[in-house]
């Protein structure tokens, strides 16, 4: 395989003050030159109530600055693991949107709205945003994480294209209630118009196993389809597949083509450095190695061209490092993190590093071609460990927005109602997100939850309610209600509580009366002097 000649630089930045607020399954989005963090556990509501922060480097350091909605703009919950993508006028248009699919939001559900977020206004002191929620009639894709979302151009007329990703198990078709049931989408392709408002799904026979963690390259009319990983037969696709798309004055057409010269990797990271070129770096290519070499994607006209380039110059940490994790920033530049476990005085934070994929005299290129790449890898507990690399948090405590004129950063602000595992489940719950460690084998960075199936339902902490390891596993196995602890009066299913026999306590045999003995004086100065 030829090798691209560009060098890349490796840069390594402090972390950010406020880091805590940085989650799994973040997104970086790029409006106006200027990189915004989207999608975390929580976020402090009296500073930042939409949970978007501008985050930029200052002195070496990662920093964040908290920005704002409009009045008219809809609730978007900071969804983790979504499909984003930019969305233009037309395929030269300047001015361009994002649009936001599926992803998880706080509670741990999954989403199945589309939101499409514009620029509003931004100076040095604020940035503002606009937010609407797009409403789909027809064949709606059901919610799902891990997957991506394209644009495509084709005769004067544009399209979203959905692909792949990860569901819950349709509660119908459940033979559990726990919280790991998860299974690959299946590998339908879904076409959204917007102006319109409606979805249609195409089943190609070309496109056999659901693909989640993936990457999209989009050109014009075609669609580039590379990597993935498949729960169900646990491979990463080493495929490479082209969907092209025609978009007549009647219905659309979508074709689909396996093509030759396939990366098997999933988890993998994909920036844009000109208007035909992207570049591939991390993600996993087995359960057991990270992918440390690099591709350079081409695209011109209808072709794809894969070719192998030089890699940076890692680290020893990064190297040694089991997992690790980022997000395209914009404009050729990649966030990377590793977990810094036994190497910082915060044994769970995160060492930072920017790589630059093209030189400076580049920077300031506008892009014109679409991408879109799952960066952040699925829930830990949802598939290989590997593949679960990115679910480390940052947990350095956040004390302070190091901007100006920003209000104090204040824990308590969080609504814990909003958190998901982190709630109290019952008057017993004894977790705590900041001193909790993993109490099951199971468990990667959050604790077990299980559904209590009393009234409407509502999840509890498998640890709070005293189940064995053994007991979690049976109940993942048995098709079988379960009710809490503060539910074992509905008598259905399995109980966490088992009913004791009271025991039979045996009588306790009476004391023998007192005896008394009248001593005379003499027998009781002998009988007390035996005594002491």
């Amino acid at each position: 395989m030829a090798q691209s000649a560009d060098k890349m630089s490796l840069e390594v930045v402090s972390a950010v003050s406020n880091s805590s607020l940085l989650q799994p399954g973040f997104s970086l989005l790029n409006f106006d030159g200027h990189t915004f963090l989207f999608g975390q556990k929580g976020w402090p509501k009296r500073s930042c109530p939409t949970g978007v922060f501008l985050l930029y480097i200052k002195e070496n350091e990662l920093k964040m600055k908290p920005a704002f909605f409009s009045n008219d703009s809809c609730y978007l919950p900071p969804l983790r693991y979504p499909a984003i993508c930019k969305l233009r006028g037309n395929a030269v248009s300047d001015e361009y949107q994002y649009i936001i699919h599926g992803g998880k939001t706080p509670n741990n559900d999954l989403s199945n709205k589309i939101y499409v977020m514009s620029l509003i206004s931004k100076n040095s002191k604020k940035t503002t945003f606009q937010c609407i929620e797009k409403d789909l009639d027809g064949d709606v894709p059901e919610a799902r994480y891990g997957h991506t979302i394209n644009i495509v151009h084709s005769q004067g007329k544009s399209m979203s294209v959905i692909f792949g990703g990860r569901s819950y198990t349709p509660l119908a078709q459940r033979t559990t209630e726990i919280w790991n049931s998860v299974v690959d989408c299946l590998p339908s392709v879904f076409l959204v118009d917007f102006e319109f408002g409606c979805c249609t799904s195409y089943i190609l026979p070309e496109l056999q196993d659901g693909l989640a963690f993936h990457v999209s390259v989009a050109r014009n009319d075609t669609i580039y389809i590379l990597g993935g990983h498949s729960l169900q037969n646990n491979t990463r696709s080493p495929r490479l597949y082209k969907l092209k798309v025609d978009l007549p004055l009647g219905s659309p057409a979508v074709t689909c083509t396996i093509l030759p010269g396939g990366i098997s990797v999933s988890s993998a990271i994909v920036t844009q450095t000109s208007d035909t070129e992207f570049v591939l770096v991390g993600g996993y290519q087995s359960d057991n190695l990270k992918r440390l070499l690099c591709n350079t994607i081409v695209l011109e006209d209808s072709n794809i061209q894969i070719v192998e380039r030089e890699s940076p110059d890692w680290t020893p940490d990064i190297k040694h490092c089991r997992m690790w994790f980022g997000s395209d920033m914009g404009k050729g530049s990649v966030l990377l993190g590793i977990p810094g476990v036994n190497k910082q005085l915060i044994s769970d934070a995160n060492y930072f590093y920017i790589l630059r994929c093209k030189g400076e005299e580049d920077k300031e290129e506008e892009l014109t071609a679409q991408i879109c790449s799952q960066t952040s890898t699925e829930d830990p507990r949802d598939s290989t460990p590997f593949e679960d690399s990115e679910e480390f948090c940052l947990s350095a405590k956040a004390n302070r927005f190091d901007v100006d004129n920003t209000d104090t950063y204040n824990e308590a602000d969080e609504d814990e109602s909003e958190t998901g595992y982190w709630i109290t489940c019952s008057a017993s719950c004894n977790i705590d997100s900041n001193t909790w460690v993993p109490f099951y084998s199971t468990e990667f960075n959050k604790p077990a939850m299980i559904l209590c199936s009393s009234g409407a339902g509502h999840w509890v902490h498998a640890q709070c309610m005293d189940l064995s390891e053994t007991m979690l596993l049976h109940l993942s196995e048995a098709n079988v209600k379960y009710f809490c602890n503060e539910h074992t009066d509905v008598n259905k299913g399995l109980q966490t509580s088992q009913k004791v026999v009271p025991l039979k306590k045996q009588p306790m045999k009476p004391l023998p009366k007192k005896t008394t003995m009248k001593l005379t004086s003499p027998a009781k100065k002998s009988f007390l002097r035996r005594l002491f």
